[in-house]
């Protein structure tokens, strides 16, 4: 740790105490992280990604994040899990191979940390979960939507839900800053991929092919972004109440599958700007095939 003792500055006109009670003030802070990094492949082929694999490969990918997801947990020092994908050269994967990447880690990290805040202070405030709320009023809208407006109209059309099933619906949030980001969320109240049951685990291969398909059609590529599950870490107290299993997608193409948004001068100082709403994502992505691939037409 660095203490940095700040001191009296004087201009001509005024003096200025920075620090009135001279106090030793601890600006810079650092501690010891630990942590377990793996690796899981999707498949011993080379060139199989998500939206190619088939049901049962899906189901054993989701089945390995479960497994390894509990055994990590395990670990004495390990307080989270995170599962994750990074898709593309543009997205910073180095390794063309299909993979995954787990990283277990002895703290908590901050965008955990905000979501924690976020679901907790809702319920407090509620006594009810944010995302089964939100879960709620989305599949609210979507029925609303299809009952009162041309389906095919995207002028009129205001669902955000881009496909559901029995154990998920995948949306696109109404705060999304990333051009068709997504958000995949447990219908049912877990905090633990590991705590689904069969039936939800073939949903989730199901909803999840879906959605590579739909984004690979999309620009007629192989659809980067990053993707990740945000479970609850083990020493969340009262978690069960409060906190929701769901995975975001945070893919950054725009117009095409060269064109990708920019997070820059205002968005980058101030705040995000979005290029398209949330329902003409959805529509978009709505609108194109979740069961055939691009590359077998």
């Amino acid at each position: 740790n660095t203490n940095t003792n700040t001191n009296t500055n004087t201009n001509t006109n005024t003096n200025i105490n920075i620090n009135e009670n001279n106090k030793q003030i601890n600006l810079f802070q650092n501690r010891p992280a630990n942590g377990i990094c793996r690796v899981v492949c999707f498949s011993p082929r080379h060139d199989l990604t998500l939206a190619e694999l088939s049901i049962e490969e899906l189901i054993q990918v989701i089945e390995t994040f479960a497994k390894q997801t509990k055994e990590l947990l395990e670990i004495e020092f390990i307080h989270y899990v995170q599962v994750f994908e990074n898709k593309g050269e543009i997205m910073g994967c180095s390794n063309p191979h299909p993979h995954s990447q787990i990283w277990a880690t002895s703290f908590i990290p901050t965008e955990l940390v905000k979501e924690i805040n976020n679901q907790s202070n809702f319920y407090n405030e509620n006594q009810c979960c944010l995302l089964c709320t939100l879960l709620e009023k989305e599949l609210e809208q979507h029925k609303k939507s299809i009952e009162q407006c041309d389906n095919d109209n995207i002028s009129t059309n205001t669902s955000r839900i881009i496909d559901t099933n029995q154990s998920w619906t995948a949306l696109v949030p109404y705060w999304a800053i990333w051009p068709y980001e997504i958000l995949l969320i447990s219908n049912q109240h877990h905090q633990f991929l590991f705590e689904l049951n069969e039936q939800q685990q073939i949903d989730l291969a199901q909803i999840l092919k879906s959605i590579a398909i739909r984004y690979d059609n999309l620009f007629k590529c192989s659809f980067p972004y990053s993707m990740g599950w945000h479970q609850a870490p083990t020493d969340l107290i009262d978690r069960s109440t409060f906190f929701h299993l769901h995975a975001h997608f945070y893919p950054p193409l725009l117009r095409s599958a060269t064109i990708k948004k920019h997070m820059v001068g205002f968005e980058m100082l101030a705040m995000p700007q979005r290029d398209l709403t949330a329902e003409q994502a959805a529509f978009t992505l709505r609108s194109l095939s979740p069961t055939q691939h691009y590359k077998s037409i």
